[in-house]
């Protein structure tokens, strides 16, 4: 049950690899933030196999061996969900479990609050419900001056040859810089993320999430609509990129809101502490009756 493979699914006009683990219809989707890929997941797909769900941790569109459309409109956050929904419905799914990390986090909180379909959880891990972000953003300095790589990503071409430089050194020093336990990203792990971002055309298509979703803090703006599907966030507090009064202020955003906030862990958290992370997740989804 526990054993992982790696094959294709077609979804949304486009073909996504993805590695698989578990089989049925009770279908968890394990979507990867940046610079990341699929490859992210390797510490969760067993458990949530062993759990009774048949997880699936796709390459992204423009990531890795999955499609990659050309041109920067192609990444806006509509078509991000509706790939989700696709890969859902590809899998044949009978129960929906979302979890997402990064730029996989801000789709499934996109998903969520568009309600595009029906989820029987939501588990969000170091990115804040975009309302949370916006508040945060305006309330001080702080948050815009971590956030100053999302303008320099509006630079065409340069972004590009800074993180591909010296065979994409800057990809593995993104992990190994921000990690606390740098133990956890030796050279065979930091590797796969290098050759990813290597292959022509890839490290654009990965910016280009940055380009075409500008305007994404002001889509909720006001009153967002309260998620009604039970929500698990966990939180690696040594978060180099994001404030930690990102996980405050979800009463009125989230019905049912459970947080986990992990002491001395980074924004890599799934890959620094799995440990952890999956005791959380085995704990919470038995509570929600979801193992």
């Amino acid at each position: 049950m526990g054993e992982v493979t790696t094959r294709r699914i077609e979804a949304n006009g486009l073909s996504f690899v993805v590695d698989e683990a578990g089989v049925g219809e009770d279908v968890a989707l394990l979507l990867h933030g940046f610079p990341e890929s699929r490859y992210s997941w390797r510490h969760q797909l067993p458990l949530l196999a062993g759990l009774g769900w048949r997880a699936i941790a796709p390459d992204l569109r423009g990531y890795g061996q999955s499609s990659r459309p050309p041109r920067t409109a192609d990444y806006a956050i509509s078509h991000l969900i509706d790939d989700v929904a696709g890969l859902f419905d590809a899998a044949g799914a009978r129960r929906r479990l979302l979890i997402g990390h990064d730029w996989g986090a801000a789709i499934a909180w996109a998903l969520a609050l568009e309600r595009r379909l029906p989820l029987d959880g939501l588990v969000i891990m170091n990115v804040p419900h975009p309302a949370v972000l916006a508040r945060v953003m305006r309330a001080s300095w702080r948050q815009p001056l971590r956030s100053w790589y999302m303008a320099f990503f509006q630079v065409p071409g340069l972004p590009e040859a800074m993180m591909t430089a010296n065979g994409a050194q800057a990809i593995g020093r993104a992990f190994t810089g921000m990690a606390v336990d740098k133990s956890r990203f030796p050279p065979e792990v930091t590797d796969v993320y290098r050759k990813n971002a290597l292959i022509p055309g890839a490290m654009t298509a990965m910016i280009n999430y940055y380009r075409a979703n500008t305007s994404l803090l002001g889509r909720w703006r006001g009153a967002a609509p309260t998620i009604e599907v039970p929500t698990l966030m966990i939180w690696g507090e040594e978060d180099a990129a994001l404030c930690i009064e990102n996980t405050e202020g979800y009463e009125t955003l989230v019905r049912d809101f459970t947080l986990r906030r992990l002491p001395g862990v980074s924004h890599w958290v799934q890959q620094e502490a799995p440990e952890r992370v999956n005791a959380i997740l085995t704990e919470w989804l038995a509570a929600r009756a979801l193992a």
